[in-house]
């Protein structure tokens, strides 16, 4: 680690939890942010922000006037450009430092278990049941911890899947076969600052992974209701006929 870089994270390292070889971990690291979107832009903003080594940014599409309501990793000076494009160049003036791959496609099959296999953490940004499905039976195959967040209205959830735990549910374990009906934000939408609390949990959570740091959301998942700021966390157990890892339902934690 450079003097520069001591300097940069120093507010971290002080953190006796991260100190020196929690900051370390976190520069050797690659996370996977799929979707640069309401949720994506506070997770790889913070990632880059905290000193995260690798970023590899996954989206398909184009930034929209109606993005900038709340995908503030983008501005209006970006409309029109890759989701990815303008992320990676905020990046870059946020921390240079950041190493940013940027994939603007669908990541689907054997890409998107290649991507997942090689990532540290796995960051799930995306608005829709098949796109989270697929994300967490890659993680599952590969071992990969996946960290999911979702935000809809003024409603919000966070879950960490950590599949090298022998014992761990995983996302299908929660939601089975749901479907996509009314679930996108174009159709339903949602508050600012919803998707910033929910982004920012996600990286929090990444973080922890990364270097270890105290006990993360795996086996619950923390629901907000922003409408009454009311936190509930529940416990996630597994259940025996998940069609991606065996195992879950969802219990009030004690």
């Amino acid at each position: 680690m450079t003097d520069e870089q001591l300097l940069r994270y120093s507010r971290q390292i002080m953190l006796g939890e991260f100190d020196v070889g929690g900051q370390q971990a976190l520069l050797d690291a690659n996370a996977l942010v799929i979707g640069l979107g309401g949720l994506g832009s506070p997770v790889a903003l913070y990632l880059a922000a905290a000193g995260v080594g690798s970023l590899t940014l996954v989206d398909h599409d184009t930034v929209d006037l109606t993005n900038l309501q709340r995908q503030i990793v983008h501005d209006h000076a970006a409309l029109d450009r890759p989701k990815v494009e303008s992320a990676a160049a905020r990046i870059a003036a946020l921390n240079p430092d950041t190493r940013v791959t940027t994939i603007t496609a669908r990541l689907e099959g054997s890409e998107l278990d290649d991507a997942v296999a090689v990532a540290d953490v796995v960051l799930d940004g995306t608005d829709n049941f098949a796109s989270r499905y697929a994300i967490n039976a890659a993680c599952v195959a590969a071992k990969t911890p996946l960290v999911s967040g979702a935000a809809i209205r003024l409603e919000g959830q966070v879950t960490v899947i950590d599949p090298r735990r022998d014992d761990a549910p995983c996302y299908r374990c929660l939601y089975g076969d749901a479907g996509d009906e009314a679930l996108n934000c174009a159709e339903n939408g949602v508050a600012a600052p919803l998707v910033g609390i929910v982004g920012s949990i996600q990286a929090m959570e990444a973080m922890k992974i990364i270097a270890g740091v105290g006990d993360t959301l795996a086996g619950y998942v923390l629901y907000l209701d922003a409408k009454r700021m009311e936190w509930r966390k529940l416990k996630l157990t597994r259940d025996p006929d998940c069609p991606t890892c065996g195992a879950g339902r969802a219990q009030d934690a004690d």
